[in-house]
């Protein structure tokens, strides 16, 4: 790439500090025409951070006091030419600054340029490029860690020894055909079923993690519902341990969704309090009502809370109803006042619930009921560190074609199918895989992966 991008590569507002990135040939040259070093400095050094000011030299004008490094390619973030100015955070000054680099012959670089051009250049491949949006975007110390291992390279290891093995199966498949009468070993239908089966695990075992690695990327959106005053809002206030929703003996109360970001267990986690649903001719609750539904409809999982020291009513019923088969927590709420419910019906009612009995004002229960979030998640077994989970949507996809592809060349090969068939899955499955990498993917869907990006990343 022979033009130079420059961008401000710090959230609009106002800062401390505010960071204007330049990447390409005319990196240093720009650099030095707009900053000069302060006091006896010498010029700019590699890799040394200097203090100075950038200064527009057509007019001798003063632009901001800062400080400033040039850093030789390939050894950045880009593999190219790379400079950093650190401004003060205003941005008066950083648009100003950028609007003299841009003068001085950079362009205004797109949004994910910067880490376009580091997998252009090699530095990375895409699955790691694709990781640099959920580091930005990482919302608990968990789903911040998968990310990392991924930018560190986890998940490409990972596609790149399955491609390999499906290269030396290819080898073999296509020797085989292009040289039958030569002096070469043969490859057996048993042998190909045997290294497919193998190399299917291996990638099942990647699709197995894609849905705790997207509750993880995009977080889990919980609802909790129950007739009014059962103890929604006290359960919502506990598991966010603040007081959010107004709680009160009125039934009613809550007349609106309300929705809030909490970190379960380093796991990002939508809850939403809903208003009570039920039969009402309040023109402003039944509005409350009807987004509790929509709320109901599009939640990853239930939080049923039901009054166990009454027996269940039209209400409960009606909700139990509507739940059916969906997996939810049925939380049977103020069983310090006795229980009354039918748990025997209840199991009947909701065949994929687990009953949970609780007492949001005596706190008990909540524990558990973030026990249940982290299993619902990650399955019995909480990953180690070092475990790659698959979380983007374009990998899971991908991973599934693969899957696909060899589960039609392993059927033709169970069926003794001429060779050049069973080839064309084969290496479909590989260039699936590619994708994943970058090795075989297309300028398309290369713009579309970058364009989810930031400006000045």
């Amino acid at each position: 790439m022979e033009d130079t991008i420059a961008a401000i590569g710090t959230p609009l507002g106002e800062g401390g500090i505010g960071i204007i990135r330049i990447s390409g040939p005319a990196s240093r040259a720009i650099l030095e025409d707009i900053f000069e070093c302060a006091g006896d400095a010498a010029d700019l050094e590699n890799r040394r951070l200097s203090y100075g000011r950038i200064i527009d030299k057509e007019n001798n004008q003063i632009v901001d006091e800062c400080m400033a490094v040039f850093m030789k390619a390939p050894k950045t973030y880009t593999a190219e030419d790379t400079a950093e100015i650190d401004c003060h955070g205003s941005m008066v000054s950083l648009r100003n600054a950028l609007q003299l680099i841009l003068r001085k012959g950079a362009r205004l670089a797109e949004p994910g340029e910067f880490t376009k051009r580091a997998f252009l250049n090699g530095r990375i491949d895409l699955s790691q490029a694709e990781a640099v949006i959920d580091v930005v975007r990482a919302k608990t110390d968990r789903s911040f860690d998968v990310a990392i291992s991924q930018l560190q390279g986890a998940l490409s290891l990972k596609v790149s020894d399955i491609r390999r093995s499906l290269l030396d199966l290819l080898v073999d498949i296509t020797v085989n055909i292009d040289y039958p009468d030569e002096d070469i070993e043969e490859i057996t239908y048993e042998k190909m079923g045997d290294d497919l089966l193998l190399i299917r695990e291996r990638i099942d075992q990647l699709r197995s993690t894609a849905h705790s690695g997207r509750m993880l990327r995009e977080g889990l959106r919980i609802v909790i519902c129950g007739r009014p005053n059962v103890g929604k809002s006290s359960l919502m206030n506990a598991l966010l341990r603040e007081n959010r929703a107004i709680v009160t003996e009125i039934p009613g109360t809550t007349r609106d969704t309300i929705e809030e970001s909490v970190n379960i267990r380093s796991i990002p986690v939508n809850l939403i309090d809903t208003a009570g649903i039920h039969e009402t001719e309040d023109i402003v609750e039944r509005m409350g009502i009807e987004r509790s539904k929509d709320a109901f409809n599009q939640a990853d999982y239930i939080l049923l809370v039901l009054d166990a020291s009454q027996p269940l009513t039209e209400e409960d019923r009606l909700l139990i109803s509507t739940i059916g088969n969906r997996s939810c927590l049925v939380v049977m709420n103020k069983q310090d006042l006795g229980m009354c419910l039918d748990t025997d019906e209840l199991r009947s009612a909701l065949p994929r619930g687990r009953l949970l009995p609780a007492s949001m004002k005596k706190e008990e229960g909540i524990s558990q009921i973030e026990d249940q979030i982290e299993e619902l998640v990650y399955g019995s077994t909480t990953p180690s560190g070092d475990h790659v989970l698959v979380n983007n949507v374009r990998h899971i996809q991908l991973l599934d074609q693969a899957a696909e592809d060899l589960s039609r060349a392993t059927e033709m090969i169970r069926r003794n199918e001429p060779l050049d068939f069973i080839e064309v899955d084969v290496r479909s499955a590989y260039d699936a895989l590619g994708e994943i990498i970058g090795e075989t993917v297309s300028d398309e869907i290369l713009n579309e992966v970058f364009s989810r990006f930031c400006l000045g990343k």
